[in-house]
C-alpha cells in the first residue's frame, strides 16, 4: 500500500521563505533579461512583498532587457521615467540606450540623451553605436555644419563589426562613396554584398523554422550562404556553428519613438518629418535634415539602413517618378534611389545597386 502523504506541521516554515536571497535574486535577474514584456516582469514582482523588494535589487535591474524596459507612449509617466532612471543607475546598458533615445528624440533633452547613448556605445552596444553614427552623419540636434562624417563612418564600422546589418550597409556605402573615410569601391561593394547575404540568410533561417518538411533543402542553401558570409567580416556573436545568424528585431525603443509622434503624444514642428521606414522612429530636428528618394521625392530617410529596408518592404512597389525628378537624378538600384536633402549631402546619396 502507498504510504499516506505527510501533512506539514503547523509550525513548519514555508520552503520558499527558506530560499537564500541570492538564489531569488539570480532567478529574478534571469527573468528581467528574458521577459517578453514589462507587464510580465512587473506581475511577478507584485506576487509577494519579497519579490517586490528583491526585484528592485541593482543586480536585477542591471540586466533588464529591452522588452522589460519598453512602455507604451500613451502610458508614459513620471513613474516610467523613474524606473528607467533606476535601471540606468544600476548600470543597465539597455536602459542607457532606451532612456537616451527617448530623451534625445522625444523629450528634447539632447545633451542628456546623447550622453546616455554614448555610455551604451562605450559598452559595445551595437544599436547605440549605429544610432550615434546616424546622429553624426546628420548633425542631429545641431546644424548641417555640425556633421562629423569621419566619426559617423568610424561608428558604423564598429557597429558592423558586431554584426549590425544596417551599420554594415552604411559603412559599405561610406567606403564606396568615400564618405567620411578613404574611398575603397571594392571593399565597399564587398560589404554591401555581405549585408545582402546576411539578410537572405536570416530569411531562410526563419523559413526553415516554419517549414520543417523543407528543412533539408534550405539547410544546404544556408550552408552555402554561411560559407560566403563568414570570411567577409569577423563577428563576436556566433551560433553553435560559429556564424552570426541572430535574427534582428526592431528594437522596442524604435517602436516607442514612432508611436510617440504618431499618437500625438509628441508634436513635430512645421517642416519636420519622421523617417519613412516604419521600424525606425527617428525624426528630423531641422528642416530637410534627412535625405529623400531621388525618384518620387516624397519620402525621407535618416540613414542608408532605413532606406534599404523600406525600399524592400514597401517603397519599391509604391515609388513613382515625379515630373523632372527621374531625368535629373537618374537613380535606381536594389537598395533604392536616394539623394541628399537640404540638410544632407549629395555625395552620400548616389546609391549603387548590389
Amino acid at each position: 500500500m502507498r504510504r499516506p502523504l505527510k501533512q506539514p506541521h503547523k509550525n513548519e516554515e514555508n520552503l520558499f521563505e527558506e530560499l537564500p536571497d541570492d538564489v531569488v535574486v539570480f532567478i529574478l535577474t534571469k527573468l528581467s533579461s528574458t521577459a517578453s514584456s514589462s507587464s510580465h516582469f512587473l506581475n511577478i514582482l507584485s506576487t509577494c512583498k519579497r519579490f517586490k523588494q528583491l526585484g528592485l535589487h541593482p543586480l536585477v535591474l542591471s540586466k533588464a532587457g529591452s522588452k522589460v524596459l519598453f512602455v507604451h507612449p500613451k502610458k508614459w509617466c513620471d513613474s516610467s521615467h523613474r524606473f528607467l532612471k533606476r535601471c540606468v543607475d544600476a548600470g543597465s546598458v539597455e536602459a542607457f540606450y532606451t532612456l537616451g533615445m527617448i530623451r534625445f528624440y522625444c523629450l528634447q533633452n539632447r545633451k542628456s540623451g546623447l550622453s546616455l547613448i554614448a555610455k551604451a556605445a562605450m559598452k559595445m552596444h551595437a544599436p547605440a553605436l549605429y544610432s550615434l553614427a546616424v546622429i553624426q552623419f546628420n548633425g542631429s540636434g545641431g546644424s548641417k555644419h555640425d556633421k562629423d562624417l569621419r566619426a559617423g563612418a568610424a561608428l558604423s564600422a564598429r557597429a558592423s563589426s558586431l554584426g549590425h546589418i544596417d551599420a554594415l550597409r552604411e559603412f559599405g556605402h561610406c567606403l564606396q562613396d568615400g564618405y567620411g573615410v578613404k574611398q575603397n569601391v571594392t571593399e565597399g561593394r564587398r560589404l554591401l554584398v555581405q549585408a545582402n547575404i546576411r539578410e537572405l540568410l536570416l530569411v531562410l533561417r526563419a523559413v526553415v523554422a516554419e517549414s520543417p518538411s523543407r528543412a533539408g533543402f534550405f539547410q544546404e542553401v544556408l550552408r552555402s550562404l554561411k560559407n560566403l558570409a563568414v570570411p567577409l567580416i569577423n563577428t563576436s556573436n556566433h551560433d553553435e556553428n560559429g556564424y552570426n545568424v541572430t535574427v534582428p528585431e526592431v528594437h522596442p525603443v524604435n517602436w516607442f519613438l514612432r508611436q510617440w509622434f504618431e499618437s500625438g503624444r509628441g508634436t513635430l514642428e512645421e517642416g519636420l518629418r519622421l523617417c519613412a521606414h516604419i521600424g525606425c522612429g527617428r525624426v528630423e530636428m531641422r528642416p530637410h535634415e534627412f535625405r529623400r528618394c531621388s525618384v518620387c521625392g516624397t519620402v525621407n530617410y535618416c540613414s542608408r539602413g532605413c532606406q534599404s529596408l523600406d525600399w524592400k518592404l514597401r517603397h519599391k512597389m509604391e515609388c513613382s517618378p515625379l515630373e523632372g525628378w527621374l531625368d535629373e537624378n537618374n537613380g535606381g538600384g536594389d537598395d533604392g534611389p536616394l539623394v541628399g536633402g537640404g540638410g544632407g549631402d549629395e555625395n552620400h546619396g548616389n546609391d549603387v545597386a548590389v
